[in-house]
């Protein structure tokens, strides 16, 4: 039986590890073929947090995705370097001949009271989780619209791009941010039968969260912050009875958002937070 994506290439940022990764499996499971980057490497305001991923693991999600017997074009690129970005993206196009979905995933978190962040982590944040979705789309809409063919761009936003999030001003401003370009693009390639929506994870179980600055976030005042002290607030965060969400539940809402099956759904900000814009 032919797959819900058979015979569609998905681009996607961040593919190295954790959501990424199982995004490019998720579709590649389903008949994609997989036009993944990643930085591979740190980011100086990020690292007192947690490492960015490295060639290795992007080398991994090679491996993962061709074991499933699909075509993966992987490279090295920063979605803050347009250039790079849109040099990757051509190498895709060049093995594939189209691109139908594009995943703009890559993200970092860090942390502080607003007031308190520095200018360095307010400017990485905007450049990584704004600028850097704006960068992604605007290097694959050009050859969307040329062939003709419609298709779908996702773009991963969260449970701060619907409400206000302590201590992730910076983050909270990017997410509600990429909502206003979703909603602008809906409408200009609508025209075209491109959709465009975004998608609004609650906290998943990938190492953004499982870090000694997000436990200090649901620990407040902690000077050993864990995931133990942690665990009854992101117990709070959701309607259901849940600490987090799996990569895959988000993966799952991807192939849905990316297939045929939502062809008419565009515009649309999709939670999938177990209850926590609702709580």
């Amino acid at each position: 039986m032919a797959g819900r994506m058979q015979g569609k290439v998905a681009f996607i940022t961040g593919a190295a590890r954790g959501q990424g990764r199982a995004h490019a499996l998720r579709l590649a499971e389903e008949g994609a073929d997989i036009v993944a980057v990643d930085i591979c490497a740190d980011i100086d305001t990020v690292t007192p947090y947690y490492p960015l991923a490295t060639e290795e693991e992007l080398a991994e999600t090679v491996r993962q995705v061709e074991a499933l017997d699909r075509r993966i074009v992987a490279r090295k690129a920063d979605v803050r370097d347009l250039d790079g970005m849109q040099a990757a993206f051509d190498e895709g196009l060049a093995e594939f001949g189209h691109v139908d979905t594009v995943v703009a995933n890559a993200g970092i978190a860090t942390y502080g009271k607003a007031w308190e962040l520095t200018a360095e982590q307010w400017k990485d944040m905007i450049d990584v989780n704004l600028t850097g979705v704006f960068h992604t789309a605007k290097v694959a809409i050009p050859s969307m619209i040329e062939a003709g063919r419609g298709g779908s761009i996702l773009f991963t936003s969260s449970i701060g791009g619907l409400k206000g999030i302590q201590h992730v001003a910076h983050y909270v401003a990017c997410k509600h941010g990429i909502v206003g370009l979703m909603r602008t693009l809906a409408n200009e390639l609508g025209p075209h039968s491109i959709r465009v929506n975004t998608i609004h994870p609650t906290n998943v179980d990938t190492i953004m969260i499982q870090n000694p600055g997000t436990w200090a976030m649901f620990s407040p005042g902690d000077p050993e912050p864990s995931q133990e002290k942690a665990m009854p607030g992101f117990m709070s965060l959701n309607a259901l009875p849940v600490p987090w969400i799996e990569a895959v539940d988000i993966s799952n809402a991807v192939l849905f958002l990316a297939s045929d099956e939502a062809r008419y759904v565009t515009g649309v900000t999709f939670p999938v937070d177990a209850g926590a814009f609702v709580k």
